[in-house]
């Protein structure tokens, strides 16, 4: 068989236009980053130009530059006050950057948002002016040093009546909580509202529960839950908006710098010059290119799209059906928010709660993410020799050239972690690596970050922080009831019940919890964002594992990563729905086939929690603990990767009762004890025997062990 030819579309820089191969258009720099942008906060918002668009640049870069001088020079009135100026700034923005009536699940079915067109283009309503004023009011309310009656007054004033609040502060209290709902509905949908609604009707109604209830306490007014949400440190103005103001918006204002100088367009062309020759080549591209674009990206979906855009003809060349080709794509993409340095919005949030550094949270997630793209690769390296995929040699030139030439976009990556290893905090290391990126630009004459294009940068950061910034305050609705009433500690001893209702065995009893926690984070992922996913599942479910001393580290990262698979879980799998935007594929199957692709990553994170072995996976416990936990896991993976393809990689294809037999080695090796290790491993054995025997009857009776079509000798590396 003879290999096709693929040349990568050229990167034209600012001129965005289109560029076509044989088959059709190839998505460009410009085009990519417009079309990532319509996934990036699950909701597509208006284009603003004109006087309004010059009116939110302007607030946008005022947010950002706020941010950067918060790092090195803290407001004099703390951290509680530099949170009310961030929302001050961020939420009326909300209002004016997005129309009130498209539904994220209206945009599952139609993903290129094509109806919601004229709403995007149109500018903001009166209605939409109306509540950005309203937003100003009440977040600039608490710090405004004008005296209202009995309120007002200032911020030491506003703090002096924590716990007394008058009416005037309960009702701008509401009107903000109300405010931030709808927020939320705009940009993430009507699930997560009604969630925060469900909370605060706990807080109110549940003094009126039977007092025999778990879950019954004695009930508080109305007036005390705002002053809970308003003017505490577990409400609107608490933990999740305290580190996207601090942590998150410089991430995605480093990530907006580093993507216009070109890193993201080098990252795909590097992957691709780097498996060029193999007939893997187009598979492995995807894959490497999510990791390469997930370690400055730390969003799930706007990754699939990126590397989708200008991977996909490749793929379709190789002779990927679109649906397999678009769970490959979605996969690769969601590891962007598992992937160090930048993982999601949720880790900043793990190591804010638990009172360690950013650096630790990396670490702790660096083995689970090889194990997660190992599984991918498999199940890539599985898909060519058993589904006929046909070579592909990219025209990409020489990856040694291109490091040469562009390796520079690494070293910004590189000064994250030296910074942190030197014991500077996040942020001062983020804002360092951006301001690096920035001057590393101007070696590329195409990508120069002249001052219009760092305003773009800088306003095109706090856009994209946005929708994330409105979650994060609405979670202290979440937060603050759950403080007040109590709800966490009940929930986790309903949740233990449960389990030692079934057996009394302690081991029993973690697992069954661990279960029950993954399918009810799973589920609760479905409905809401992943950071909102990890700060409900962390004070409802963390308190269930803690209780059963999984260690915290264990149980963060747990919660965590079954937050994160929200977005590859069907039905609402949103990686799957971009990725079959960009390929074209049936949603439904592409769902599926994202779901065997990121198989692994469903099932690493209980091995956290079952055993103190585990904890070798978050590389706690020694080289020793790591190392067993690691290459036992590889043969876990590599296991499951067998019994979802159906081919064991460098011997042949596996028949059903291999097949059984490795799902079944794959899941006994992550109970990573004596006993479950030794049978898995003889599970694991008994599968690859049963492999060369069915090989070598095979051969006996001339019937060839590779497809046909690829048995040429073509995979030459």
């Amino acid at each position: 068989m003879d290999s096709e030819s693929v040349q990568l579309p050229p990167d034209d820089g600012a001129a965005g236009e289109a560029a076509r191969a044989d088959d059709g258009p190839l998505a460009t720099h410009h085009d990519t980053r417009e079309l990532a942008a319509q996934f990036e906060d699950e909701k597509p918002g208006r284009v603003l130009s004109g006087p309004v668009g010059l009116l939110f640049t302007g607030v946008t870069v005022a947010v950002a530059l706020l941010a950067l001088w918060q790092v090195f020079f803290p407001l004099s009135q703390g951290s509680k006050y530099y949170l009310i100026i961030f929302l001050t700034g961020i939420l009326p923005m909300v209002f004016l950057a997005y129309p009130s009536g498209m539904r994220l699940r209206r945009r599952a079915t139609a993903p290129a948002g094509k109806e919601d067109e004229p709403a995007r283009r149109g500018g903001p309503t009166p209605v939409d002016w109306l509540l950005a004023l309203a937003a100003l009011l009440s977040c600039l309310y608490p710090v405004l040093p004008v005296a209202f009656g009995a309120g007002g007054g200032g911020y030491d004033a506003f703090l002096d009546r924590q716990g007394l609040l008058v009416p005037l502060d309960v009702a701008m209290g509401t009107v903000l909580m109300l405010l931030l709902l709808e927020a939320c509905r705009r940009t993430t949908g009507w699930i997560l509202p009604a969630v925060c609604l469900l909370f605060l009707a706990y807080g109110y109604y549940g003094g009126l529960l039977p007092q025999s209830w778990a879950v019954a306490h004695a009930g508080l007014d109305f007036g005390q839950l705002i002053d809970a949400f308003y003017n505490s440190d577990s409400g609107f103005y608490g933990t999740p908006l305290d580190v996207a103001a601090s942590y998150i918006v410089l991430f995605t204002i480093y990530g907006a710098v580093l993507d216009l100088s070109g890193a993201g367009r080098f990252f795909v062309e590097l992957s691709a010059a780097a498996f060029r020759r193999s007939r893997t080549a187009a598979g492995r591209t995807a894959v490497a290119s999510g990791f390469l674009l997930g370690t400055v990206s730390g969003s799930g979906a706007a990754t699939t799209v990126s590397i989708g855009a200008v991977t996909w003809p490749i793929l379709r060349r190789a002779g990927y059906p679109a649906e397999r080709a678009g769970g490959m794509l979605a996969a690769a993409g969601v590891g962007a928010i598992l992937s160090p340095p930048t993982l999601g919005a949720a880790a900043f949030i793990i190591a804010e709660y638990l009172g360690v550094s950013y650096l630790q949270v990396l670490g702790w997630a660096t083995v689970p993410t090889i194990l997660y793209y190992l599984g991918i690769l498999l199940s890539v390296e599985i898909d060519a020799r058993r589904s006929g995929v046909r070579p592909v040699v990219i025209d990409s030139g020489s990856a040694w050239r291109l490091l040469a030439r562009f390796g520079y976009h690494f070293l910004s990556l590189i000064v994250i972690i030296v910074v942190l290893a030197m014991g500077a905090s996040a942020t001062r290391a983020v804002v360092i690596a951006t301001i690096l990126a920035a001057a590393l630009s101007f070696l590329d004459r195409r990508h120069r970050l002249t001052p219009a294009r760092l305003v773009e940068a800088l306003g095109g950061g706090v856009r994209g922080v946005l929708a994330v910034s409105a979650v994060c305050a609405a979670a202290g609705i979440i937060t603050a009831t759950t403080t007040k009433t109590g709800l966490g500690p009940q929930a986790a001893a309903l949740l233990i019940g449960g389990a030692q209702a079934v057996s009394s065995d302690p081991a029993v009893v973690l697992a069954l919890t661990a279960l029950l926690a993954a399918v009810a984070l799973s589920l609760l992922g479905l409905a809401v964002p992943v950071t909102a996913s990890f700060v409900i599942g962390w004070v409802i479910i963390g308190p269930a594992l803690l209780n059963l001393g999984v260690a915290a580290p264990a149980a963060a990262m747990f919660v965590f990563y079954f937050a994160v698979l929200s977005e590859v879980s069907p039905p609402t799998a949103l990686a799957a729905v971009a990725a079959a935007a960009v390929t074209g594929g049936r949603l439904v199957p592409t769902m599926w086939q994202t779901l065997r692709y990121a198989l692994p990553a469903y099932l690493i994170p209980i091995a956290f929690v079952l055993t103190p072995t585990g904890l070798g996976l978050l590389g706690i416990g020694g080289v020793e603990r790591i190392a067993v936990a690691g290459l036992i896991c590889v043969l876990s993976v590599t296991m499951l990767a067998v019994a979802a393809g159906g081919w064991l990689p460098g011997v042949g294809p596996a028949g059903v009762p291999e097949r059984i037999l490795g799902a079944v080695a794959g899941l006994v090796l992550l109970w990573l004890e004596p006993v479950p290790v030794t049978v898995g491993a003889v599970l694991a054995a008994l599968t690859v025997a049963g492999v060369l025997v069915r090989r070598g009857s095979a051969g006996r009776a001339g019937v060839p062990s590779v497809p046909k079509q690829l048995d040429h000798g073509e995979d030459r590396e």
